[in-house]
């Protein structure tokens, strides 16, 4: 949609990472998280949050566990592994340094 604002390229694993630490939850119900907790700035389409999210099993980051949702249907329930929560620390403080950097320059220049 054109209101809607895109992710920048390397930012979706960080997000996805950083909602997980808070609790399991599965792909539908993380594309609601992201929706919410950007006040409806982000949308997160399934063409990109799903090979995010076999990207990340693959590196060990998040593990995956077939159940029934609350509505009684079978559904992926995604949770963060120890290696996913150091990998959070990593992303998670090279975001804060690199959006500082860009913050300076787009200040000074």
């Amino acid at each position: 949609m054109a209101d809607k604002n895109e992710l920048l390229p390397g930012t979706l694993d960080l997000l996805v990472l950083r909602v997980l630490a808070r609790g399991e939850l599965h792909g539908w119900g993380l594309t609601q998280r992201l929706e919410q907790l950007s006040q409806r700035a982000l949308q997160v389409d399934e063409g990109s949050l799903y090979p995010a999210l076999y990207r990340m099993e693959d590196k060990g980051w998040i593990e995956a566990e077939w159940r029934l949702t609350a509505n009684h249907r079978r559904a992926k329930y995604y949770s963060l592994t120890r290696a996913g929560r150091r990998q959070l620390e990593k992303e998670q403080e090279l975001w804060e340094r690199m959006s500082a950097i860009i913050t300076t320059v787009l200040r000074t220049a």
